[in-house]
């Protein structure tokens, strides 16, 4: 059975995405975007769930085994737009929510099996955090299934197509402070420069090598030092963004970066702190539920319009849970809607109308989870 949208629930989607896309709220504030999701979710008769210390809303609708569960991602980027810096959803996380929300209705219209439906409104995936935080409040402990779901570039994923599964690599945030000494631009002998210190962990960075058979990068993407222009900073701090397509080749990733640092640090004669992130994990997919979401695909937009499973060099904390859970069979759809000109770009943009597909393929995937248990 297909689970089609209808008219009513389109134009509840659009208004939706309009409260989310204007109203969006970066990583761990998104309170007003809980609040109204909550409201949404006991209007439409679902058991609700939030926490005093961290944003996030869980919805239930039934009883009973199977626990099939979908996740949304609730946060946006903090970037500058037409000159201005400003919370704003690049990564497609408002139209996340609103097919979330759209599929709650379009459930909830449903003669559905036993078996329970819990969505999960999740915050920060942006910083890599939001997924640990739920874990830690076991909002996955009993759950059987667990979907997502992600717009695509049209590099990846043509419009009015999509794919059961995302391979996503893995990613990972490393935040430095150099500590040495200022001196007086006329006497570099006296001091360190740290503009030069990270200059050279730049460098040595593009001599790191590890498993040439799997994609892998690391880059600094973030420097700041200085304060007056007659004197050499002895201080500053810098990001390092380190990804990889593979857990393992992601840990040898990091521990080369730590020597490089070090090394650097010891060349200068300078302490350089380190901070990882806990960062996303690569991709753990379970057959059983890339098979059902592509059924719910061909189901939905039709074979010809399925795209198998494929890497992709961007990184989701969705894939905490599987490693948290080993048992949970987990996947994300790969959603087609001309994204363009990609992810994180300030200016980015889709075909709205995709989310539609969205709502019919995901609320098509719980529905024939839930039958599939009864059989």
């Amino acid at each position: 059975m297909t689970l089609n949208i209808t008219e009513p629930i389109k134009s509840q989607v659009m208004d939706f995405f309009q409260y989310f896309h204007t109203h969006a709220e970066i990583s761990m504030k998104e309170y007003n975007t809980t609040v109204f999701i909550k409201k949404k979710l006991d209007e439409l008769g679902y058991k609700t769930k939030t926490f005093d210390d961290c944003p996030g809303v869980i919805g239930e609708l039934g009883s009973g085994k199977p626990v099939v569960a979908l996740r949304a991602d609730m946060d946006a980027l903090w970037q500058e737009v037409n000159g201005k810096l400003q919370a704003n959803h690049s990564c497609g996380h408002d139209a996340h929510m609103s097919m979330v929300l759209g599929a709650a209705m379009l459930l909830q219209q449903t003669n559905l099996p036993e078996g329970t439906v819990r969505l999960v409104f999740q915050p920060a995936e942006e910083i890599g955090q939001g997924a640990l935080e739920l874990c830690k409040r076991g909002v996955l402990d009993d759950a059987d299934y667990f979907y997502g779901v992600h717009l695509r570039p049209v590099e990846e994923t043509k419009d009015k197509r999509a794919k059961p599964a995302i391979l996503s690599g893995a990613c990972r945030t490393i935040k430095g402070v150099i500590e040495g000494e200022d001196a007086h631009a006329s006497r570099p002998h006296l001091g360190q420069n740290a503009i030069e210190v990270a200059s050279s962990i730049v460098s040595e960075l593009g001599h790191i090598h590890v498993n040439p058979m799997v994609p892998c990068s690391v880059k600094m993407t973030n420097l700041h030092a200085g304060s007056a222009t007659n004197i050499i900073p002895g201080h500053a701090e810098f990001t390092l963004d380190a990804r990889a397509q593979s857990n393992e080749v992601m840990r040898d990733l990091t521990q080369k970066v730590e020597r490089v640092v070090r090394a650097v640090g010891d060349c200068y004669g300078v302490r350089i702190n380190l901070k990882m992130s806990h960062g996303s994990p690569a991709a753990v997919s379970a057959p059983e539920a890339i098979e059902i979401m592509g059924e719910a695909i061909k189901d939905v937009l039709g074979p010809e319009n399925y795209d198998p499973p494929m890497p992709s060099s961007g990184g989701d904390d969705f894939h905490q849970y599987a490693i948290k859970y080993p048992h949970l069979k987990s996947t994300m759809l790969g959603l087609g809607c001309d994204l363009k000109p990609g992810l994180h770009h300030p200016y980015m943009t889709f075909n709205h109308e995709a989310m539609f597909a969205g709502v019919s393929i995901l609320a098509t995937a719980i529905l024939k989870t839930l039958e599939k248990a009864h059989h």
